[in-house]
């Protein structure tokens, strides 16, 4: 059974959220604060979180820092903050989403569905054994690893899906649209600013701007040289 983990502090919420998310089959566990809520990934190991920004104890974004130190787990972060610096910070911290309160339940379970599914598309993936090679970069599918100059690069599942899809269209550009039905799903209601943030992480870790190019007013294209 799919395993999901709540952290948010009002009792509203989690209640409206697991009486939509378990007729759907899922195993939702509740923690009502930040420090339980890092107790309880590790304990439970969810397959993905559902994380409240503003917690006691420990916030959103403290705990969100630690997680990712140990896990990759798909996280969508909710926050009742409309300033766009906030879920930005969340983002760059490692989140992979967000939902801004109030929210309609039926759209969070539909982005819940929608990552999970391509989350097992990815692991049904892992026995292709296909390569993109050029110069500087190299991508192995199969084993989901991506090398800069024969160094390893750490990326994050949401990163690796968005410079497979951009190194595989070498010298195309790609929309910020088609960039997020590729990786987020066609059923993705956010905005497209993450794939912005998302993005900048790629090329902080690839060491280089010049692996990726914006597009100004069009989107990004992978310029790194075919072998």
């Amino acid at each position: 059974m799919t395993k999901i983990l709540v952290i948010d502090d009002e009792p509203s919420i989690t209640n409206l959220v697991s009486a939509y998310l378990k007729p759907e089959g899922y195993e939702v566990f509740i923690a009502a604060d930040g420090n339980a809520g890092l107790k309880a990934a590790r304990a439970f190991k969810p397959d993905l979180i559902i994380l409240d920004l503003m917690l006691p104890g420990m916030d959103g974004i403290e705990l969100l820092s630690r997680l990712r130190r140990e896990s990759e787990v798909y996280v969508i972060m909710l926050t009742a903050r409309t300033e766009e610096t906030d879920k930005i910070v969340g983002l760059s911290v490692g989140a992979d989403d967000y939902v801004t309160k109030p929210f309609s339940p039926r759209e969070l379970v539909a982005r819940v569905k929608a990552a999970l599914r391509r989350l097992q598309i990815g692991a049904g993936s892992g026995g292709e054994r296909g390569v993109l090679s050029f110069k500087h970069v190299h991508l192995d599918l199969g084993a989901h690893t991506v090398h800069v100059n024969n160094e390893p690069v750490e990326l994050t599942s949401i990163e690796f899906e968005l410079l497979h899809a951009l190194a595989e269209n070498h010298g195309r550009v790609l929309s910020r649209e088609q960039l997020l039905e590729k990786v987020w799903g066609g059923e993705y209601f956010g905005e497209m600013r993450v794939v912005d943030v998302h993005l900048g992480h790629v090329r902080q870790k690839l060491g280089s701007e010049e692996f990726i190019t914006t597009v100004r007013g069009v989107g990004y294209r992978f310029d790194d040289e075919p072998l």
